[in-house]
């Protein structure tokens, strides 16, 4: 809806045809003045209402031949442009128009919107402005409803709503946008059955945003079944609303509804074929043909024969690519069941459908898989049983720890569905990054160097307040700093209230209560009380840590200065001094390693066995260490120890063949038949060089199992690929006396 005074007038009558769902009328309406107007801008308006898009643009660019200095045009067609999610070159024109004029609100707004749809920050100060310049631009006030929703400060936008209400009553504007942000407001407030959806479809009964608008709102607070609701409503009274179709097919793909899904984004790309998030998310689908569906079982729980049905749990469906999928299965499929019993117990809920886990070996269809949501570039994500992220080669070797991904996407699961999507992100992922802490495959409490810096200069959020940190940050690096203050906040409660105190928050989420509501019920203190509790949490936890953290940098690179220079008994000093000042720090910028480095350098190497040994214990991962720390362990005759420590590079490289080669060859000599056959199954998944040597492996862990026809199996298909391989011809010989 373009709200702007300047709209020329022209085009008014057919706009009320247009706003009050008379489509044939306005169609009528705008082709005549399309014919008839010598007005490139008139012409250019009504082409774009008719859905000649190319004809618009054209004549867009004529009336800026034609009025080179008329910011109006320029704004307008930019509008044209974001329309087609050009976002970029509607920048460059809404910043053209403010080049001619630099005070033209329009413009201002044009790139406000196009701000606050990347939730960025800085909308608000575009807002802001305009508003201080002009109170009754309804737009500003529609724009900070918006963010306000996102953010669900609730009273806030409805205060916005008001006023661009008395704004559209004023000046005769289609108060359609409002109505719709207002229908947002009171299904957030659980009033399903709004007024506004009525008045909404009294002024036009073919206007799909009234229940497309609030869909968005749904999907920004996870709640993706109600949104799915929504937007079939949506597209049943306006069939052509492609950006519904769009939403529409992308959530359904996220309750995996995979061929109801592709039917509404096919669509959506019919009417829109601009709109790359609609290409891509279809392309991701095309590319579900390279990927295996694995349907595998949970472990029946302990049950009386009264409650047998009970004992009977949803399993689970993995979707790997087929390329890995014979490598992952196995260290999947054990990390999802191993999450399920812990959270189940923890959380004191059990899953009713089975757990769908996605892992896409290509990072740009994982990201496909979260766009239009706020915090991408993050490794995972849950959309309630559903939960997609990187597989192992989505990133660089070493670069992020898969298990501790999945771990926190299956806890998600739990406090999603246990609320019925009603708790707050700060809580959902909060628990996430505890259960990563306290529960998951990599040990220990993780805060990167950037959060305790934050720390240190107060940026913690209020607990009410938290939710924006991840919605729409307002600095560098604000979204981490918000998932840790939102695990350690979680750390808190349960250091004070108990495991039970986190039940509790997700009862009363589910119940409805918002977060103030929560903490006062559920825990007994006001959310001031709670801020100063958690204030003095952090203090008992980080202040020494605070204290030393610019002394700690100082002799950490002085360490790597020393390690360039060739200085190793430097460097041990100076990484000594790092240690003794945070010995839990084992995040990007360590020193552990380097300080092993140095003794290893040195000569001494039972000194850096015990440095790199500390360094795994404390949750290090860089897979080249773990793999050198397992060999040296080996040699030192603890090959217990080096099996544990190389079995955790599992969950960083598996698809690595040395891995499961040297994995399985220890387990097999350790007598542990089970884990080595698994081990050489994955060997052989990885196709490597000598596949002779991997069917070799395999019959002696099936020998040990005591599968004579499988070893028989394994050994045949060794002396096919290699006939003269002897130790394969002596085992065989000997199975056959």
């Amino acid at each position: 809806i373009d709200y702007s005074a300047d709209r020329d007038s022209a085009l008014k009558t057919c706009d009320e045809h247009f706003y009050s769902g008379q489509r044939q009328e306005a169609n009528d309406c705008y082709l005549s003045l399309l014919s008839s107007s010598t007005d490139a801008l008139i012409r250019a308006e009504s082409a774009w209402r008719v859905g000649d898009l190319q004809a618009a643009n054209a004549y867009f660019r004529t009336g800026v031949e034609i009025n080179p200095e008329s910011p109006r045009v320029r704004t307008r067609w930019a509008r044209l442009f974001l329309m087609t999610h050009q976002n970029s070159d509607a920048i460059q024109l809404f910043e053209e128009a403010l080049e001619l004029n630099a005070e033209y609100l329009p413009a201002k707004l044009g790139l406000a919107a196009v701000a606050a749809g990347r939730f960025e920050d800085r909308a608000k100060a575009l807002v802001q402005g305009v508003l201080e310049a002009d109170e009754l631009q309804l737009e500003a006030h529609l724009l900070n409803a918006q963010m306000s929703l996102e953010e669900g400060a609730l009273e806030a936008a409805d205060e916005s709503l008001n006023e661009a209400l008395m704004i559209a009553e004023q000046k005769g504007l289609p108060p359609l946008e409002v109505y719709a942000l207002k229908a947002s407001v009171d299904l957030l407030n659980d009033i399903v059955e709004s007024e506004w959806t009525d008045l909404s479809l009294n002024f036009n009964p073919h206007y799909g945003d009234i229940y497309a608008i609030p869909a968005h709102f749904y999907v920004i607070t996870r709640r993706y079944r109600e949104a799915t609701e929504l937007l079939f409503k949506a597209v049943s009274i306006q069939p052509d609303l492609w950006s519904a179709h769009a939403e529409l097919g992308i959530n359904l793909l996220r309750t995996n509804r995979v061929n109801e899904a592709q039917h509404h984004l096919s669509l959506a790309y019919d009417g829109d074929p601009y709109s790359a998030q609609i290409v891509n998310t279809l392309r991701l689908i095309d590319s579900f043909e390279n990927f295996q569906v694995l349907e595998r079982e949970l472990p029946e729980i302990e049950a009386d024969v009264a409650d047998a049905d009970k004992a009977k749990r949803p399993g689970m469906i993995l979707r790997l690519h087929k390329d890995e999928a014979p490598i992952l299965e196995e260290y999947v499929a054990s990390l999802v069941a191993e999450s399920i019993d812990v959270f189940s117990k923890r959380y004191q809920f059990e899953l009713q459908e089975p757990v769908v886990a996605e892992l896409y070996p290509d990072h740009d269809d994982f990201a496909v898989r979260t766009s239009g949501l706020p915090g991408i570039g993050l490794l995972g994500v849950a959309f309630g049983y559903l939960v997609a992220m990187d597989s192992p080669s989505g990133r660089g070797e070493g670069e992020f720890h898969w298990g501790t991904t999945l771990w926190h996407e299956i806890a998600h699961v739990f406090t999603l569905e246990s609320t019925n999507h009603l708790v707050p992100r700060w809580f959902s992922e909060g628990v996430s990054v505890f259960e990563e802490w306290m529960t998951g495959p990599r040990p220990g409490r993780h805060i990167p160097l950037h959060v305790l810096d934050a720390m240190k200069e107060d940026k913690f959020l209020p607990i009410l307040d938290l939710d924006s940190g991840f919605i729409r940050p307002t600095y560098q690096g604000q979204i981490m700093v918000s998932y840790m203050q939102a695990g350690l906040i979680c750390q808190y409660i349960e250091s004070r209230w108990g495991q039970a105190g986190l039940i509790e928050l997700l009862r009363l989420y589910r119940n409805g209560a918002v977060t103030a509501e929560a903490i006062e019920d559920g825990l007994g203190v006001d959310s001031n009380e709670f801020d100063e509790g958690f204030d003095a949490f952090i203090d008992s936890e980080f202040q020494s840590v605070l204290a030393i953290l610019d002394d700690w940098k100082e002799h950490t690179e002085r360490a790597h200065v020393a390690a360039n220079e060739g200085n190793w008994e430097s460097v041990l000093d100076s990484s000594a001094a790092s240690i003794d000042m945070y010995p839990d720090y084992v995040e990007e910028g360590d020193i552990y390693i380097l300080h092993a480095k140095a003794h290893e350098e040195l000569g001494q190497i039972d000194a850096a066995i015990a440095t790199l040994e500390q360094y795994w214990r404390l949750g290090g991962y860089e897979p080249g260490v773990l793999h050198q720390l397992a060999d040296w362990l080996y040699e030192s005759d603890r090959s217990g120890d080096a099996i544990e420590v190389l079995s955790d590079v599992i969950f960083v490289a598996p698809l690595d063949e040395s891995l499961h080669r040297k994995l399985g060859d220890w387990f097999l000599e350790s007598e542990n038949g089970e884990l080595a056959l698994r081990e050489y199954l994955a060997f052989l998944a990885t196709s490597p060089h000598d596949e002779a040597s991997a069917h070799y492996r395999l019959a002696r862990a099936y020998k040990q199992l005591e599968d004579q026809e499988k070893t028989r199996e394994h050994l045949l298909y060794a002396l096919e690929t290699a006939p003269h391989y002897r130790e394969a011809q002596q085992l065989l010989l000997e199975i056959l006396r």
